[in-house]
């Protein structure tokens, strides 16, 4: 695939722990929007405190440090399933969600689901759907890394029993086990391309030859382990190069996730279809991302292929 031949979506990566390299490397290959998921650092945190720094640096910090390289940043709002069994710390972090997912850029409650699918877990997972439906957007699931195919249809039950439409339902971290599950009952399937522990790209075009593009959606999950920001353009790279149709390879890595999240009215392709403005002579709270650099300003036109 050349580059900025399809415009391509990564709607799944944890950039707070990723480099402007990283930002600049996904621009070059055609990335043209994110979204970013609230979701575990890789330890437990132990004051509410550190959420609201946390959400806020999504809403705020992140979305500037995006755009300074030419990407248009989202965001998901939610407890997590990992921290959910801190049932005193989980009680703080709920009343702190509907001030956040009222915030410009917030497409959907998430990542929520199970981790070790424990009660509590159920009790905050059922919660935040219904805090989804009251907010009018969508929700995207984590499934367990253990259990996983029963994890994943204990979380479809569960949107069932709250009425939860699945079209408004994204399921990510799905393979092999759990795909033909989520795609029968009419919700959207996403796939991280993250090495050994979730899915591999060879992996991601045998499914969509056999799955088809509907309601397939591919992401990288990037964050601070050893995963890849460009998963998503070297998947659709080689789906083109083993024969699947750049239609297909628009769908699955960039329209399908544009209709899942536009849903919450805070995601459009208008949004970077005009084209984006970099002027790194901007501050954010007096922060900026250079640090000595001179500043790239240019405003230019969208150059890519719809």
């Amino acid at each position: 695939m050349s580059e900025n031949e399809i415009m391509l979506i990564d709607p799944h990566i944890h950039l707070v722990s990723r480099t402007t390299d990283d930002y600049e490397a996904m621009k070059k290959a055609g990335v043209v929007a994110v979204i970013e998921p609230a979701f575990w650092q890789g330890q437990p945190r132990t004051e509410v405190g550190t959420f609201k720094d946390y959400f806020n640096q999504l809403v705020g910090w992140e979305r500037f440090r995006a755009s300074q390289f030419g990407i248009r940043h989202y965001c998901t709002i939610g407890l997590n399933p990992k921290e959910a069994n801190n049932e005193p710390l989980a009680e703080q972090v709920m009343e702190l969600l509907p001030r956040f997912l009222a915030k410009e850029g917030v497409v959907a409650v998430g990542e929520i689901g199970y981790d070790d699918q424990t009660k509590a877990e159920e009790r905050y997972f059922s919660q935040q759907i219904e805090l989804a439906k009251e907010v009018g957007i969508p929700i995207m699931i984590h499934t367990p890394h253990r259990d996983k195919k029963a994890g994943t249809i204990r979380s479809m039950d569960l949107c069932k029993d709250h009425g939860m439409d699945p079209n408004w339902v994204v399921v990510d971290h799905n393979n092999e086990e759990t795909v033909k599950d989520v795609l029968d009952r009419g919700y959207w399937a996403a796939f991280s391309i993250y090495p050994h522990t979730k899915m591999g790209n060879e992996r991601m075009v045998e499914i969509v030859k056999q799955y088809g593009d509907d309601r397939i959606i591919v992401d990288s999950s990037a964050d601070w382990g050893i995963s890849d920001p460009l998963a998503v353009p070297k998947t659709a790279a080689l789906m083109l190069d083993r024969g699947l149709s750049e239609e297909t390879v628009r769908k699955v890595c960039y329209r399908n996730a544009l209709e899942a999240y536009s849903k919450s009215g805070q995601m459009a392709e208008q949004d970077w279809l005009a084209g984006v403005t970099i002027d790194q002579r901007q501050t954010f709270h007096k922060s900026t991302v250079l640090r000595g650099q001179e500043p790239r300003v240019e405003e230019s036109a969208s150059n890519v292929i719809q």
